[in-house]
């Protein structure tokens, strides 16, 4: 092929960006479950989505930290960050206890990483923010209340 410098560059940009996917394993397509299926996040309080976890007897840790605002402007972008310095980390969950559908999110990590999550959730209206984490096949959370101004899954 004959390539001008323009078509060089956009061709080894876009070579180099798939083979940086395919070299760090990162998974684009990523399965998604609908609150309508019949798995966890079906679950409409917070008792069946422990009990679809496994995780009914969970017990409060200091060593999860979670940060998120006390006030939320707009319960539709609610910033969260969970940190787990519980030894064996292998998952964790947020719950919003009084969202429609109180799973929002599941994160699974290899033994050999910090446990961390950034992201931003939908609130229904002001509730506590649990973290579930399950370490070494026990089961542990932490909590915070964020109260919401303006509703984010109700409207």
């Amino acid at each position: 092929m004959n390539y001008n410098r323009r078509e060089f560059v956009e061709t080894l940009a876009i070579g180099s960006g798939g083979a940086l996917l395919a070299m760090t394993g990162l998974n684009v397509a990523n399965a998604v479950e609908l609150p309508a299926a019949n798995g966890r996040f079906a679950g409409k309080n917070v008792d069946e989505v422990l009990n679809a976890l496994g995780a009914q007897s969970a017990s409060k840790s200091a060593d999860i930290a979670i940060k998120a605002p006390e006030i939320a402007s707009n319960g539709s972008m609610v910033s969260v960050t969970v940190t787990s310095n519980l030894p064996g980390t292998e998952y964790i969950a947020l719950i919003a206890e009084n969202n429609p559908h109180p799973l929002v999110a599941e994160y699974y990590y290899s033994k050999r990483i910090q446990p961390y999550v950034s992201t931003r959730i939908k609130m229904a209206k002001t509730s506590n923010v649990r973290a579930v984490v399950k370490a070494g096949g026990k089961f542990f959370y932490a909590s915070r209340e964020v109260k919401v101004t303006i509703g984010g899954c109700g409207g």
